[in-house]
């Protein structure tokens, strides 16, 4: 099943059972996920694309809870929590530390990485094989801890 139509089976879903907050985050990735075909061109994503999507919908999240912990607006930032949760039901499942800690030691020595000048080719390498699966921060401190 596709995204757009488990989005859709979740929505009706959420409308029978009157989750507004559901009902409201399944809406808003719906249309972000047509915003973006229609910036591309296209009718329907590639899977790939959905995921750049959905990822790029969770990091603006985390980015918001953060400033609003932050700023103490615990009203605010338990609203997002909702809304991660919500959007980290359409992730596919996150890589534990320890894989992704591998996948790091893999890629370094594909690439021939020794210090942390090689930082940014580590990255560009690490990031496509954990697309989705892996929060970049994380990547980043990863490939930092491994190159110093």
């Amino acid at each position: 099943m596709s995204l757009v139509e488990r989005l859709n089976q979740d929505m009706k879903q959420a409308m029978k059972n009157k989750d507004k907050q559901a009902l409201s985050v399944i809406r808003m990735v719906k249309a972000s996920l047509q915003n973006e075909a229609i910036k591309l061109g296209k009718d329907e994503l590639s899977e790939e694309e959905e995921l750049t999507v959905l990822s790029r919908e969770l990091k603006q999240r985390k980015d918001s809870l953060q400033e609003f912990k932050e700023a103490g607006r615990d009203d605010l930032a338990e609203k997002l929590e909702d809304e991660i949760k919500v959007l980290q039901a359409y992730m596919p499942k996150q890589l534990t530390e320890e894989e992704l800690e591998q996948i790091v030691q893999e890629t370094i020595q594909e690439v021939g990485a020794t210090s942390k000048k090689d930082m940014g080719s580590v990255m560009s390498a690490v990031m496509p094989k954990v697309k989705g699966q892996a929060d970049g921060s994380q990547v980043n401190r990863l490939v930092q801890k491994h190159l110093s």
